[in-house]
């Protein structure tokens, strides 16, 4: 791992944080202090891991050190914060906000994952969950973004939501590759640019046709 590839990481992180924070701006006003809270926390959560995965890659290819919790610490996080951020949407878009009813109905996705984690195999439990769950959170934000770009008649930019989360599981699938081929990595690395160059894109058109303008 080079310094070079450590660097290009951070480029979709700080993507991402473009876009998070965007959007929390954008639907500040639309939700209530519960759903904005959820939102807000699990996408600062999401950049967090992603931050705290590229100074890991930075260290270790600097040969400054293995500061392993830096790695460990990834997956978890970036699972709770889409989790997080897709309970947000959720609250935002199935629910009047201040209805009573809301967090019952909200905490579908928590339920979902203590049932799958007590049906999943023992050797699949630690992992498995954690890569479900983080697919149904993505899904379920990208999903309700296209939702309100659709409201608001942001058809490309719905589109390119889609894209964006096509390209965020193509990382998914590549992160289970050999990344002991320098290949692989670069392979990743776009791919990662592209999913969230793609996500900021969408929501800056959101935001300059729609939102800027209210």
């Amino acid at each position: 791992m080079s310094v070079q590839m450590a660097l290009v990481d951070y480029i979709p992180v700080l993507m991402f944080l473009a876009a998070a924070v965007t959007l929390q701006r954008d639907l500040y006003k639309s939700m209530s202090k519960g759903a904005f809270a959820l939102f807000s926390a699990g996408t600062i959560t999401v950049f967090v891991a992603g931050f705290y995965k590229a100074t890991w890659k930075l260290l270790y290819g600097a040969g400054v050190c293995d500061f392993v919790p830096l790695n460990k610490s990834f997956f978890p996080m970036q699972t709770t914060g889409f989790v997080l951020a897709a309970l947000g949407m959720l609250a935002l878009l199935c629910h009047n906000q201040g209805d009573e009813n809301k967090l019952n109905s909200v905490a579908i996705i928590p339920a979902l994952g203590v049932i799958l984690t007590a049906a999943a195999p023992e050797e699949y439990s630690g992992t498995m969950i954690f890569v479900i769950l983080m697919v149904l959170g993505v899904l379920i934000l990208d999903v309700g973004l296209i939702i309100i770009s659709a409201k608001n008649k942001q058809t490309i930019a719905a589109v390119i939501y889609g894209v964006s989360f096509v390209f965020v599981m193509g990382m998914g699938y590549l992160s289970s590759k050999d990344f002991n081929e320098p290949l692989m990595n670069w392979i990743a690395e776009f791919t990662n640019i592209i999913g969230q160059g793609t996500f900021l894109l969408a929501t800056w058109m959101l935001h300059k046709n729609v939102f800027a303008k209210k």
